[in-house]
């Protein structure tokens, strides 16, 4: 659907040998191309006989008639043929050519507000610069108290800031530069500390930006007209408008444009493994014809729960130490086992530490008296640190450096740096004697792992019970499936409206309601299976009985595998096993994969998922198979990895995975079956089904390659050293059925990518080979997915250049000079997007 937006047991060891005979929408008028995102969108009317409205977001608006009648003024002047060889990358992006003739007009509701901002506002624009380097979290505050000091606190009511390196003001500063000492303290401390950092921050005048030009252009008709500051008035706007989610106390953000609250009606839930989940809510500025938009939508994070960290640590699990450290890492903490500290205000003024990990026995290798720490993850009464002079009740050891259990001024360990005079007067202690003395304090789980809140070379210890975990911290582990399938909601929200304060006073408003979307309803194109058979699609979706596959793969040398683990119940014995396996071979022939009878199977009993039977099982396998059908014991378990890196990546067999749950139930199976099937026979080199030919336009003509380029970046948890990989994928002729892949490694978040020329070569010598094409296609259709609109420019200027070095080396010398191949570019960016309407039954 879219809409007219813009923007966009190991078994037995036997040989495997052979067996005895046994719909969518198209936008109308969302807008022209090249003019951001957004669009205009909304639902309302009729919603048919007898069906009830169902009132999703309040107050949408109608449409618009000045975006109407800019749009029909700008359709004429794309409707002529686009000269694709007259193009140059330095001409900015095509127009739009039009909104769409065919099907069923629709009305639809866009997740956009209208921003209105006075026609005469201007914006001063100043750089941040911040001296020595302050990182992360220091840094956010180190902005927080520039905007405090005496220089700019006259000025709050006009400034915004993204907290990084840019600040916009309603009014322009004296001084084109402004030179603010900002000495370093902590949130809630009432005055640095004697020993604080005093940084120095320029703020440095750049440019004033003319919001009236902006709304010009945007109303404009006239296709050559250009604004070459669109891109900074859109990030001036996003800066004020986020400013108070990221200056606030009581909301967190995630990035620069979702929101969150952490007050105690928001709305959350647990979602297991000391996660809970919180409602909150993107916002972003787009342009659109005649219009600045904000695009609003749902969004959900997953935080750590606040808990003192014992409760954390128990519903996480404490199975694993070595996951428990890794969930842990970078967590923030507040000490609870010191007298309170209050400001002036009489608010506490937390003591906040950050976990670096747990207690491990190579801590504090370089030091005269490292710890002793008896395991990794060992509780209090199982590490012992250095403790200079006698702890006692009555009087505390003198104030010392790092190593030890930690504490503030007294009472707290050391462990002295390597090369130092060994103390003659120390002596090792348990951190659970030290609290006991020290503090009059007795660990009441002391087998709970400690915390080193330090680092390697210098560890600082913690008992859990002495630590509450602050609020607000999003998780940076990957969530695990059940955690995931928590985070699927269905919600709406709103721009808060505390957050509308620093927007009107700088006079600009936001409109209450949604804005509306002309759609249209197409007709889907029919699926084709063999003999021309068309499937029967219904609600998007079809039965695959009574059909076969467009081209059939053979199979004649596979088997099964049941793998077992324990704690997880087989779901056949060996009969049924067999039985169920004579059943899919039957559906695999029936819909159209030409495969032999298998070989007979195996149950292989693995001890723990990283059992080295697997690995042997696979390599015997790959020296007599094609294809080997595995049955996992469950879903969503780290066993299906460790097969398919094994499978793919060592030996070189194909492997496809099911769950045997899955296959043992009646009801259904035979569509299960045939779902299988449809993997099975991509592999193999098949073609499941086809297009009609009349939907495919130019690709029916057999001389156009489509191409897919995405990079995937590191997911959370990953190793800080994890690259991200590059793909492609293309199309090798007409039936668009098989689509092999090219992969490379890179610089980690880094989404250009590197190497496309090798990649595109590749690609197109299969065209030849496995498409059996006499000639290298004349066109190229590529497809760039996972760009925002700020790296438009990146993909031509460094993307664009590499595909068309690989076709310069590829093609003869007369195909260029005809300016062949043609490419046709196609960028997409993740949308926050959401196309809500009234005819549901319709959509259903």
């Amino acid at each position: 659907m879219s809409s007219g937006n813009r923007g966009g047991g190991r078994g037995g060891r036997g040989n495997y040998g052979p067996r005895g005979g046994s719909g969518s929408f198209r936008g109308d008028r969302g807008g022209r191309g090249g003019r951001g995102g957004g669009g205009r969108g909304g639902y309302g009317g009729p919603t048919g006989s007898g069906q009830q409205t169902i009132q999703v977001f309040p107050n949408s608006q109608g449409q618009n008639p000045q975006v109407t009648k800019v749009e029909d003024a700008l359709h004429p002047a794309t409707k002529h043929k686009l000269d694709l060889g007259s193009l140059k990358l330095t001409e900015g992006f095509p127009g739009r050519p039009g909104y769409g003739t065919r099907g069923t007009k629709v009305e639809l509701t866009a997740n956009y507000v209208e921003l209105l901002p006075p026609s005469n506002m201007t914006l001063h624009r100043y750089d941040i610069q911040i001296s020595p380097v302050a990182a992360g979290k220091k840094h956010f505050r180190v902005v927080q108290l520039l905007l405090q000091a005496p220089e700019l606190a006259p000025l709050q009511g006009d400034i915004a800031t993204d907290f990084r390196s840019t600040l916009v003001s309603k009014t322009k500063f004296l001084q084109d530069e402004v030179l603010v000492e900002v000495p370093y303290r902590s949130e809630g401390e009432d005055e640095p500390t004697a020993r604080a950092t005093i940084y120095n921050v320029r703020v440095q005048y750049t440019k004033t930006l003319n919001i009236g030009e902006l709304v010009n252009y945007l109303n404009s008709t006239s296709l050559s007209q250009s604004l070459l500051d669109k891109q900074e008035l859109t990030q001036a706007l996003n800066i004020f408008l986020n400013h108070y989610a990221k200056s606030s106390k009581n909301l967190v953000t995630i990035g620069s444009t979702k929101s969150f609250s952490l007050s105690s009606d928001a709305a959350r839930g647990d979602i297991g493994s000391g996660l809970e989940i919180i409602r909150g809510f993107f916002s972003s500025v787009r342009v659109a014809t005649c219009r600045i938009l904000v695009n609003i939508n749902v969004s959900h994070g997953a935080f750590y729960h606040a808990v003192p960290l014992p409760g954390l640590m128990k519903s996480y699990g404490l199975r694993s130490t070595v996951m428990l450290e890794r969930f842990l890492k970078l967590v923030r903490i507040q000490t609870m086992h010191l007298p309170e500290k209050r400001n002036k205000a009489n608010e506490v003024v937390p003591r906040v530490k950050t976990i670096f990990g747990l207690a491990r026995k190579d801590d504090g290798h370089g030091l005269a008296h490292p710890p002793r720490v008896r395991q990794h993850g060992a509780g209090a009464k199982d590490v012992e640190f250095w403790l200079d002079g006698e702890a006692s009740s009555s009087s505390a050891p003198k104030p010392v450096a790092k190593g030890g259990a930690k504490g503030k001024g007294k009472g707290k360990g050391k462990a002295q740096a390597e090369g130092s005079a060994a103390s003659t007067t120390g002596r090792y202690i348990t951190v659970f004697d030290f609290f006991r003395i020290t503090y009059n304090r007795v660990l009441q789980d002391p087998q709970l792992p400690l915390v080193n809140c330090g680092n390697r070379d210098n560890p600082m210890y913690l008992p859990a019970e002495v630590c509450l975990v602050l609020p607000g911290q999003t998780s940076k582990s990957k969530l695990d499936s059940a955690q995931a399938q928590h985070m699927i909601r269905h919600a709406t929200v709103g721009l808060d409206e505390n957050a509308n304060v620093l927007l009107r006073s700088f006079g600009l408003k936001i409109t209450p309601g949604l804005i509306k979307v002309p759609g249209r309803i197409l007709f889907g194109p029919k699926v084709i299976y063999k003999n021309n058979k068309a499937a029967g699609l219904r609600f998007g979706s079809w039965n695959m009985s009574d059909i076969k596959f467009n081209i059939g793969a053979s199979l004649a040398k596979w088997s099964y595998l049941m793998v077992s683990i324990p704690g997880i119940r087989d779901s056949f014995d060996q009969q049924s096993l067999r039985a169920v396996m004579d059943e899919f071979h039957a559906a695999l022939q029936k819909i159209g994969v030409n495969a032999a009878q298998p070989f007979p199977g195996q149950r292989l009993q693995l001890q723990h998922p990283d059992d080295p039977a697997l690995d042997s099982a696979l390599q015997r396998a790959a020296g007599a198979l094609d294809l080997l059908f595995i049955i996992l014991p469950g879903a969503n378990i780290p066993l299906y990895k460790r097969i398919k890196t094994i499978a793919d990546k060592n030996y070189g067999i194909h492997t496809i995975c099911s769950v045997g749950s899955k296959l043992a139930k009646d009801r259904g199976r035979d569509q299960y079956m045939a779902n299988v099937a449809l993997k099975f026979n991509l592999k193999l080199g098949g073609i499941n089904q086809m297009v009609e030919n009349k939907n495919l336009g130019i690709i029916d003509q057999n001389k156009t390659m489509i191409v897919g380029i995405d990079v995937t970046h590191p997911s959370p948890g990953s190793s800080s050293n994890a690259p991200s990989v590059s793909a492609m994928v293309a199309s090798i002729d007409k039936f668009l059925g098989q689509w092999p892949a090219t992969l490379r490694i890179q610089r980690a978040r880094q989404e250009s990518v590197d190497d496309l020329t090798e990649m595109l070569k590749s690609r197109l010598g299969l065209w030849k080979t496995k498409g059996k094409h006499a000639a290298l296609p004349e066109n190229i259709l590529i497809y760039r997915d996972g760009v925002s609109e700020g790296q438009y420019d990146m993909v031509l200027s460094q993307e664009f250049p590499q595909l068309r070095r690989a076709c310069e080396q590829m093609y003869p010398a007369a195909d260029t000079k005809k300016a062949f191949p043609l490419h046709y570019y196609s960028l997409r960016q993740a949308a926050q997007n959401a196309i809500l309407s009234h005819y549901r039954a319709r959509l259903r």
